[in-house]
């Protein structure tokens, strides 16, 4: 395996260089500590959090900005068109603590573009200078920047905006290779990366369908890209951060066994009733568990289970029987047998999840 350094946004060491890509309705503070503990994230960033709302003084928007001090470092991402209201929520961000201020500009989710947030800003490059410059000016801490390859096939500028970005003093660029008309279709272009990399300065990210330790190394090795963003392969392993840094520094990957993802949903649904009202956490866990589950045996119907359950004691029960009867090598039927319809785990996207409820 080819050697793997850690990197610095400007005085911040990002090591190891693996960051945990933030995505709306999943990396609230409960995932991220989750995930912080399995090991091997080198940077957590928040869900994007809507500067409107930050301004408005939105309850759910501020809460968006808590942190753990064992995250750290962390960063704070924010998404709006307006330049003053962008710049009076980065002033919000340093305020809370945070270590870093990223701007999103790859979110394709059309009630964020619609009001030049997001992947709309890659089709007002003027509009995202004026931004980039105006919270440059108001924040001390590091200002960093999320795009895509561009709006449309036909209008790729991520190397273009790249360069702007570091022209208005960005100090860390991260690009997610696909359009913003793709969405989460088809693949990532990491070619994209590679010459951001070879033109620009500062440190640069890439993001995109990395879900095995094989494919983060042969990102590495094809674009001399400084650190990657793994958002949907760490919902369906959690471990993945800690399995390529364990690569990276000649072990053997860990391997979670069943007792291992069975402990994980716990802990998990237990961080979530910490953290908000019951209904909520377990509509929560109705989301993410079978994420969590995919590829296991009888998950499809685990998950049937678990989103027919109704209460905090029929989760918890469902989680103990589905563990119990595939540990012992039973077959698993859910709900007393195999259910008329089930519930596959939906494909989440990075900033399409938690929309419907944005200020």
């Amino acid at each position: 395996m080819m050697e793997i350094k850690p990197f610095k946004i400007r005085s911040i060491e990002i090591n190891p260089p693996l960051i945990l890509s933030p995505m709306a309705g999943v990396t609230d503070i409960s995932f991220r500590r989750l995930l912080k503990q399995r090991g091997g994230v080198g940077l957590t960033v928040s869900e994007f959090i809507s500067v409107e709302g930050l301004t408005r003084n939105n309850p759910k928007s501020k809460r968006q900005m808590r942190f753990y001090e064992n995250e750290r470092p962390f960063a704070v991402q924010i998404f709006g068109g307006q330049a003053e209201r962008m710049r009076m929520a980065a002033e919000m961000a340093e305020e809370v603590g945070a270590d870093i201020l990223d701007v999103n500009c790859g979110c394709p989710a059309p009630r964020v573009v619609k009001h030049g947030g997001g992947s709309g800003l890659l089709r007002d490059l003027p509009r995202l200078e004026t931004i980039l410059k105006e919270i440059k000016k108001a924040i001390t801490i590091p200002l960093t920047i999320k795009i895509r390859a561009g709006y449309t096939e036909s209008t790729i500028n991520a190397v273009e905006t790249a360069k702007l970005a570091e022209d208005c003093g960005v100090e860390h660029i991260a690009l997610h290779g696909r359009t913003k008309e793709q969405g989460y279709r088809g693949l990532a272009n990491w070619d994209l990366v590679r010459e951001i990399r070879q033109i620009v300065k500062v440190p640069v990210s890439g993001s995109g369908d990395i879900a095995t330790i094989q494919q983060a190394f042969d990102r590495f090795r094809e674009t001399g890209c400084d650190g990657v963003l793994i958002g949907r392969g760490a919902m369906a392993n959690p471990w993945i951060f800690r399995q390529i840094e364990d690569a990276m520094n000649g072990r053997e990957p860990f391997q979670p066994t069943l007792e291992d993802k069975r402990a994980l949903l716990l802990e998990y649904f237990e961080m979530l009733r910490q953290d908000m009202p019951q209904m909520a956490a377990i509509g929560r866990m109705k989301q993410l568990a079978g994420q969590f589950t995919r590829g296991l045996q009888g998950g499809a119907l685990f998950r049937t289970a678990v989103y027919h359950s109704h209460s905090v004691d029929e989760i918890l029960g469902r989680i103990s029987e589905y563990f119990e009867t595939i540990g012992a090598d039973r077959p698993y039927f859910g709900e007393g047998g195999p259910p008329q319809e089930i519930i596959e785990a939906p494909a989440l996207d990075s900033c399409e999840a938690a929309t419907a409820q944005m200020v």
